[in-house]
Formats: C-alpha cells, structure tokens, sequence
C-alpha cells in the first residue's frame, strides 16, 4: 500500500498537531480511563463479596440513574453559564476524593457496604456534571474542519482504554485486592488533575444564562426545533433500548456452553470500535454525517440479531464485533454533527442532553433484554432486539429525513456554526495553538 493510501486509512492526527488544549485532554483521558476501570471493575465486585448478592449489586444502577439524569441536564447549563476549565477540574478533583473514599473504606478492619453506594450515587452525580463540559469542549478547542477526526481520536482512546482498563482491572483485583485497585485510581484523578489545571481558559459565550429551569428548557426546545439533531438522539436511543444485550451475556455463554468466553463476549464490541477507529482516516472527508449515524446503528442492529440466531460461539464472537464497529461508525457521525452545528452559547445544555442520549439508552436496554430474555428465551431476546432496531431506525430516517440529507458543506446550522468560528479566530487571539 502506498504511503499516501497508508494515510487516507490511519486515523488523521491533524487535531493532536493543531491544538495543545486537545493534547492535554487526549492524555488526561487516557489516565482517568484506566483509573475508573479500576473502581468500575472493583466497585461491583467488592459489593458482591460484602453481601453475595445479586440484587444489592444491581441496586448499584438504580442509585446511579436519578444523580446521572438530574446533573446531567444542571451540567448542561452549567457548563454554558461557568469557565468549563474550572467545572472539569473541579468535578475531576471531586471523582479523586471519591476514589479516596473508597480506598480508605477498603482498607477498615471491616469495610462498611453504604459508602459503596453512595460513593456510586456521587461520581454519577460529578459524571453528569463534567460530560457536559468536557463534550462541549471539542469545538473550542478543535477546528471546525478537524472535528471528525478529533472525534474519532477520542473514541479510539476510549476503546484502547475499555479493553486493557478492565482486564487490568481484573488482574489487579484478583492478586492484590481493592485497596490496590482504589490506590491506582485514586492516583490516576490525582495526574488527571494536574493536566486539567493545565489547560486553557474556556469562559462561556457572551450573555450566557445562569443555570436555571428556563435555560435548561431552552436547550431541550432548541434540540427538538432541529430534526437533525432530535434524528441523532432518536436514533441512538432506539439503538440502545431494543439491542443492548451486555446484561444476558452470562446467559448466552451458558445455552453456547462457553462460559469460557464471557470475558470475550464483553470485550468484542470494543476491540470491533477499535479496528474501526484504527482505520478512520476517511471519516475526515465525510460530509454526509447523517448517514454515518443511519447506517451505524443499522449495522449495530443487524450484527446483534446475528449474534442471537447462530450457535457458534466464534460467530458470535464475530458478530458482537461487527457491532461494535456499527456503534462505532454512528457515534462519529453524532459527535460530528453536534459539534459542527450547535451554537457555542448552547453547547453545555445540548451536551447535558446527550448525555441522557447515550447513558438512559444502555440503562433501558438491559432492562429490555433481561425481560425479554425471561419471557421469551435468551436467544430470541438477542435477535428481536436487533431486528426492533433496525425496524426503528429505518422507521426514524423516513420521519426525518433532514438527518439522512445532513450535508457539512450545505446545511445552515453548520454553515452558521463555522462562520462564527472564523469570526472569533479573526477577532481574538487563540491561547492553544489550534484554529478557532
């Protein structure tokens, strides 16, 4: 392969090039992800050895929803209304004095189980408030045309971290205990917290709202006059609650007689992100974004269906990789099109919604396809699932057809969003070294 073809297919790095503030994030992301697998991987574990039950450690999820959805959206507002530097760096060192909490509550003669849970509840309720600034943050800090590749980027740290994060996790459960597991956490916020003391000063916009319930609600009325923004939250929505099956894997390992392989089954969908991330260079010259959303959560569908109907677990294997690379390749087309459209003084608020987009869904989901699965059979909960997908996302394109005809070089909102980029690059000078 040619040197020029080489580079058409690997990742574009033009935004760690251009932007020293996405250099700094890039890095502090990569930490906290390892250092929150950790307490993700031992949380849950530690409250199964305290009470050797299955319910108490599903009561994690429950105490965590409330905070994520209530913060989430004050997030979102907050996050237009303060310097979104200040809140990420705050709420990072609130998620390290957590992590603390929980390394000091390991060490007692005797660990308590009601710090675990409320521990859970805190960094749920920190999680939605710093998401959104931290989203909302890509399209200060990147320039417009470098946007997709930026987003891919992040995604492909994400799934480098969601496949050696847990099974990093798990080794260090297994041989050397909780306590070692909250020590590297606690030590991954505290590096994290210095890189985010590093980084620029992002103020918000000019005339920027208070965070209240009319802003909040500006938001949500800006995100449902915009089809192609409601067509991105849709569509990841109904992708999430008709085919997020991680919750039934132990039980599809049990009918395939490969329990062996439930640890793989979890980590497919990542490594299936993960080569797509690797070869995500042409993404940059996508201007069609829409039907990057469409066509990825379609894939996603069709791949779970798949993985119900055969009886081969390396299929399935296979399958639940393929999805991952559809969730994938939609999740590009989302980002970018939030980031290149939504206006800079309603940026947090949008992003406190996604939020809710991408974490609801999953949470949705996993209550659907364990009822599913105890009516009608583990398998068929897997492939209904992912025909319901497919038939809701093609049901939504053809309700909106403004998110498939989505074009960059065309559509309003983003021709509106890049002009007052290129407004305030001429007008102020840029303190990370990228383009406005």
């Amino acid at each position: 392969m040619s040197r020029s073809r080489l580079a058409s297919v690997l990742p574009d790095l033009a935004p760690w090039r251009s932007s020293r503030d996405f250099r700094l994030l890039f890095f502090q992301g990569t930490v906290t992800f390892f250092g929150s697998f950790m307490a993700m991987i031992a949380l849950p574990l530690q409250i199964k050895h305290l009470t050797d039950s299955p319910l108490a450690v599903g009561a994690m999820g429950a105490v965590e929803l409330v905070p994520l959805v209530v913060c989430g959206l004050y997030g979102g507002a907050l996050a237009d209304a303060v310097d979104r530097r200040r809140l990420i760096l705050l709420t990072e060192a609130g998620l390290g004095l957590l992590a603390l909490v929980l390394l000091v509550n390991s060490l007692l003669p005797d660990p308590l189980l009601w710090p675990l849970y409320v521990v859970a509840a805190g960094v749920s309720a920190l999680t939605g408030l710093q998401r959104p600034a931290l989203d909302s943050l890509m399209a200060r800090i990147v320039p417009h045309d470098q946007l997709s590749a930026a987003a891919a980027l992040n995604a492909l740290r994400y799934q480098f971290g969601a496949i050696a994060g847990p099974a990093l996790a798990g080794v260090v459960v297994a041989y050397a205990g909780y306590a070692s597991a909250y020590t590297v956490t606690v030590a991954g916020f505290a590096v994290s917290v210095v890189l985010c003391a590093r980084l620029s000063p992002v103020p918000p916009a000019g005339g920027a709202e208070r965070p209240s319930l009319r802003a909040i609600a500006e938001g949500a009325r800006y995100a449902w006059s915009r089809p192609v923004l409601l067509g991105t939250y849709a569509v990841d929505l109904a992708a999430m609650f008709f085919a997020f099956p991680n919750t039934i894997f132990p039980f599809l390992a049990d009918e395939l007689d490969a329990v062996w392989a439930l640890g793989l089954m979890y980590a497919a969908g990542a490594v299936g992100s993960l080569v797509l991330g690797l070869t995500s260079g042409w993404v940059s010259g996508v201007r069609r974004h829409g039907l990057l959303v469409v066509f990825g959560a379609a894939a996603w569908g069709l791949a779970i269906a798949a993985a119900g109907w055969f009886t081969d677990i390396w299929l399935v294997l296979l399958c639940l990789a393929a999805a991952g690379a559809g969730d994938m390749l939609s999740a590009l087309g989302r980002s970018t099109i939030w980031n290149q459209t939504i206006p800079e003084e309603l940026r947090g608020r949008l992003a406190g919604i996604e939020v809710l987009s991408y974490s609801v869904g999953p949470q949705l989901g996993q209550v659907r396809a364990g009822t599913m699965a105890g009516w009608t059979g583990t398998r068929p909960a897997f492939w209904s699932g992912g025909l319901a997908c497919v038939a809701s996302v093609a049901l939504l394109a053809a309700l909106l057809p403004k998110l498939i005809s989505y074009d960059a070089d065309t559509d309003e909102d983003a021709q509106r969003r890049r002009a007052a980029r290129e407004a305030a690059g001429r007008t102020r000078p840029d303190p990370t070294g990228a383009a406005a």
